[in-house]
């Protein structure tokens, strides 16, 4: 049967107070995975790290600031002495339409959900690049692809860059022994959905577009972004990988 060591590693997981970044760093740790856990409010993150299974430690922050990533990372670096893995998972998601949408929601969607992953990736990739390996994976979304979503064109275009900001991190990361892959969740049950899933007509047209009939639970993004951190897809990277029941089939 298939599983995952990750005694020795140490990962970063941003936006990991809750949802699938909660999950994913639960993962982590049950693999022997060392994860400083970062979330914009202390609290979460403060939580989060500590109910996870092995050592873990708290790292506050906005990852939308470039200094607030460096201060980050230099802490981690401070705390371990080594960075291993980056899961680039904190995001936002506003609902407006275009021609309501205000400068600040536009900006502070694509901050939180690409700058953020440029920012993480120069930081954790100089650290990755004297050791000559590690892992980057991406959360993020089948809206990245050509999926209809109406009133989130921020979230879309965000999303869409982190696919092709994956690609081309990994094109340039490749001859350091640095891995970077993205992986796309659908509908996830999280607190994020959770005022979409009360509406019982959206839900229904989702479903229904649904092959396996469910929508995701955050577990099911943890499998996949485990065997990516893991050394059995040494020979896996720039793809954008689909969790979403077969919703998206390309």
């Amino acid at each position: 049967m298939f599983s995952v060591n990750l005694a020795g590693k140490v990962a970063l997981v941003t936006g990991a107070g809750r949802g699938i970044g909660k999950a994913i760093a639960q993962g982590l740790a049950d693999c022997g995975a060392t994860v400083a856990v970062n979330d914009i409010d202390p609290q979460t993150a403060t939580l989060t790290a500590s109910i996870l299974s092995g050592e873990a430690q708290a790292y506050a922050g906005d990852v939308g600031s470039a200094a607030e990533v460096e201060r980050i990372i230099d802490k981690v670096m401070d705390d371990w002495e080594q960075l291993d893995i980056l899961i680039n998972n904190a995001g936002i998601e506003p609902h407006s339409s275009i021609l309501e949408m205000t400068d600040e929601q536009w900006q502070s969607t694509i901050n939180v959900n690409l700058s953020a992953a440029f920012y993480t990736s120069r930081a954790a990739g100089r650290i990755m690049r004297e050791r000559g390996q590690g892992v980057i994976v991406n959360i993020a979304s089948i809206a990245g692809h050509n999926i209809p979503l109406r009133n989130r064109a921020s979230y879309v275009a965000s999303k869409a860059g982190l696919i092709g900001f994956t690609r081309e991190c990994a094109r340039e990361f490749a001859a350091y022994g640095i891995r970077v892959n993205a992986v796309c969740p659908g509908v996830i049950e999280t607190e994020m959905t959770q005022h979409l899933r009360q509406n019982t007509e959206q839900m229904a047209k989702w479903l229904a577009d649904i092959p396996q009939g469910r929508l995701g639970l955050p577990e099911d993004v943890v499998g996949l972004v485990l065997f990516l951190c893991s050394d059995a897809a040494r020979y896996l990277t720039g793809q954008a990988i689909n969790v979403d029941g077969g919703k998206v089939m390309l």
